[in-house]
This record gives C-alpha cells, structure tokens and sequence, in this order.
C-alpha cells in the first residue's frame, strides 16, 4: 500500500476506545535483570531449520537471547556467533489462549538488513489442523530493509505465505520504528481484524476480502508468539552493514476482552 493511501486510512478509521475493554490477561515483565520471562505465561520454540521462512538463527532460552532487564522489559536479542546466530521465540502455547479481543505489544523494534522482529498469533489447533488451515494473525512484522514500515497480515489456507492478505502503514516523513516505543496492535471480532499503530486503525480485513473458495478461519481461540528473526526469504539476510547483537525492547504485552 502507498505511503499517502496508509497515511489517509490511518486517519480515517476509529482509534481504539480505552472504554468499554476489561484487561484480560498481560505481562509487564517485571522481573529481576537476568531472569527469563515467567514461565507461567511463556514457553519457547528452540532450534533451527529456516523455520519454513529461510531465517538464519538457532532459537534458544539461553539468558543471553532472551531476559528481563529490571526495568520492566523483556529483552529478546540476536546475537552473531562465530558459524550462525542466535535469538529467541517466546509463546503462550499451552499457557494462554485468546479468542477475540484487543491484542497489543508495546515495544521498540531493533534495526538493520536482515533483521525481522514480529508479534504475532497462530490458531490454537495448528498441531491438529495443522498450519495455514489453523489460522495466522501477524499483529506486526517489521524487515529492516524496511525501516519506516509495519505490516500486519493474516494467513489461511489459500491465502498464506505470499498470498497472505496484508496492510502496512509508513512513519511520516521516512522516521524509523527503531527510533522508539510504538504500541502495535488488532482489534479482533468474529467478523473482521484491525490492525493500529499507536492506537491509530491502518486497515481492516473481513470475510469479503478473501480470495473465492477460501474460508475465514479466525472464529476459534489463538495463542500469542514474540520472536526476533535473523534473515530469510522476505528480509533478506545480513550484510555487512549489520550490526550485532540487535535487540527487541518490549515494555509490555495485554489483551483486553469487550466489558459484559
């Protein structure tokens, strides 16, 4: 999408309401500096193999890829290594569903070609239904070749991976996301999926907007995932203008429920 097409759907659509939402599950990360993330809330993948994206790093739980610094972060970092990289991918899996609502991260992106920071969401069901038919909620990506821009997608069977159904919207005046803290967030009914940034709507996917003979598969519950990528198809990978280690600084992540 065009910057000045974003820029006028970003002003045209409703900002998210603090009314009427009952905060329903979150994490301020409000641990010591050094400890992990609370094990109650999260869990990891781990390992490597592209991860079906082509990306380059080993995901680990290892303190040095992803901690709490004391100060009411989380701190997801990509580290270079001598023969790869490593970094982390946090989820709720297990621990916490959510179906429907207000998701929301408040973080600062890290930057560089190569680097792909993302919030997202899969369907409960993916070890049944397996992934596209499960459902996919990319909250935000970012690839940083693409320093200004945030994409929030949905991938379902018929419409994933490069057929995904995306919006994106631009920062005024080429700023870069990596500057500073944005909230990024959807708004999500049986119906239809909103994407913001800074509580400001860009784009709205329905039903309607689906290909032919494909089917709507976000009436179900979600679990959340956070994770820092290092290279792969989309982005690219690495060169020499990327420095390392690059960190992902998430203040903190809620969901909020309609008040009954």
């Amino acid at each position: 999408m065009p910057a000045r097409v974003a820029l006028l759907l970003l002003f045209a659509l409703p900002a998210f309401s603090a009314t009427n939402w009952k905060l329903s599950w979150s994490d301020d990360f409000n641990g010591a500096a050094g400890a992990l993330p609370d094990a109650a809330k999260w869990t990891y993948d781990l390992g490597a193999g592209g991860w079906g994206n082509q990306e380059l790093e080993t995901y680990t739980k290892s303190p040095e890829n992803v901690s709490q610094d004391g100060e009411g972060h989380l701190l997801i970092r990509a580290i270079k290594t001598g023969d790869g990289y490593t970094s982390a991918r946090l989820k709720t899996q297990g621990k916490f569903t959510t179906e429907y609502g207000k998701v929301a991260v408040r973080m600062k992106i890290p930057r560089g070609q190569g680097i792909w920071p993302a919030f997202w969401m899969l369907g409960a069901d993916i070890e049944s239904a397996g992934w596209p038919a499960c459902g996919e909620i990319d909250v935000m990506e970012n690839i940083g070749k693409e320093p200004s821009i945030v994409h929030g997608t949905i991938h379902g069977p018929g419409y994933s991976g490069s057929k995904g159904i995306s919006h994106q919207y631009s920062l005024p005046n080429g700023a870069a996301l990596a500057d500073d803290f944005h909230v990024y967030a959807v708004e999500w009914s049986p119906d239809s999926i909103t994407f913001s940034l800074d509580d400001k709507s860009y784009g709205t996917v329905t039903p309607s907007d689906l290909p032919p003979g494909t089917h709507w598969v976000y009436r179900h519950p979600f679990f959340l995932l956070l994770n820092l990528a290092v290279g792969g198809a989309w982005p690219g990978n690495p060169d020499n203008t990327t420095q390392f280690p690059q960190t992902l600084l998430v203040d903190w992540v809620r969901v909020w429920h309609k008040a009954k």
